[in-house]
């Protein structure tokens, strides 16, 4: 039997890479979205790789809905080994200007969406003592940047509960792995359809990301688990960034208000914030030309972990011979 992935808003961008990578491996894949015609239109795509596929329309900011295809999946594919919280929605537009209405709206569909999935899906991994939870979060849930407040607050949030939750299956011995993805600017049709009031269309600042890298790294941290994954330089240096030079990191982010805007003046757009935007969007966006050919760029918690443990380690030497020399010029004999 096939093992069986699930992965939310699967039918565009990201999620459409990562449900093609699935099924490629032979995996049965489960796909959440909400509109109907794509959702049609995957199934028949995965189906064509061998194994069987579900096509589930939901909201996944709806909880109850998001426990009722987890239900489903595991009755008509069978138990959940990899459960990929994907699915997101953002406003593009300074943060006094967005009402509390779209602030709830994307904290449920980008935050509490990859809560309830997690929780969906640790109600059947627990009890087996097995499988892999992916949260897809972003750069930008490590350090902030203008226009974006919703979505920054509401990927801040999903480490926060992941590193709870995390800490709670450590203490109770669950042998189910936590991964977080953090992404740089990737080149999805996310950009097309955004909720946007700037008067500007939405502009991905390089450097631009192959979708399929994204795809390949959560598949790696599945078979591979690891704590966190970075897919990209840019998210790489982001951390660093936040890491070491805080107030420095500020005023760049503040200079990426224009960056993440083109030239290009278009009327405030809905965007897919609380409908699906209908008709087929597929994997890429319109950033191809800028797009990075790199399929392996990424780095894991584990390279930063041997590259911190490799500088300790230089460090105590140093330091032992830094005592080591002052402990024998002590035992010289003083000259008269």
């Amino acid at each position: 039997m096939a093992r069986v992935a699930v992965v939310t808003g699967g039918t565009a961008g990201i999620g459409l890479a990562t449900a093609h990578e699935f099924a490629a491996r032979g995996w049965s894949v489960a796909v959440i979205a909400r509109d109907p015609g794509r959702l049609a239109a995957v199934e028949r795509a995965l189906a064509a790789y061998g194994q069987p596929v579900l096509a589930i329309g939901a909201d996944v900011a709806d909880s109850q809905a998001v426990d009722g295809a987890a239900e489903q999946v595991e009755r008509e594919l069978g138990p959940i080994r990899a459960w990929v919280n994907n699915a997101m929605s953002t406003v593009v537009s300074p943060a006094d200007r967005i009402t509390p209405d779209e602030y709830r709206r994307v904290t449920e569909t980008t935050y509490l969406s990859q809560v309830y999935g997690t929780l969906a899906a640790l109600r059947y991994m627990k009890r087996r003592d097995r499988g892999a939870i992916i949260q897809v979060s972003s750069g930008l849930a490590i350090r902030a940047a203008p226009l974006q407040a919703p979505y920054c607050a509401a990927k801040f949030a999903v480490s926060g509960f992941t590193d709870a939750l995390r800490c709670e299956l450590l203490h109770d011995r669950v042998n189910v792995s936590l991964s977080v993805i953090y992404l740089p600017a990737v080149n999805t049709p996310q950009f097309n359809w955004a909720r946007n009031r700037t008067g500007h269309r939405q502009f991905a600042p390089d450097p631009v990301f192959d979708p399929r890298l994204c795809a390949e790294a959560i598949l790696y941290a599945v078979e591979h688990p690891r704590r966190e994954v970075w897919v990209g330089r840019s998210s790489m240096m982001m951390a660093a960034a936040q890491a070491l030079a805080p107030a420095l990191a500020d005023r760049k982010a503040a200079s990426m208000w224009s960056a993440q805007l083109s030239d290009e003046t278009i009327p405030a757009m809905a965007g897919n914030l609380y409908e699906p935007v209908p008709g087929s969007v597929g994997i890429d966006g319109r950033f191809s030309d800028r797009t990075k050919a790199s399929r392996t760029e990424f780095a894991t918690s584990r390279t930063r972990d041997l590259l911190v443990a490799g500088l300790a380690g230089l460090a105590l030497v140093g330091l032992a011979g830094t005592v080591h020399a002052a402990r024998s010029a002590r035992r010289l004999p003083q000259r008269t």
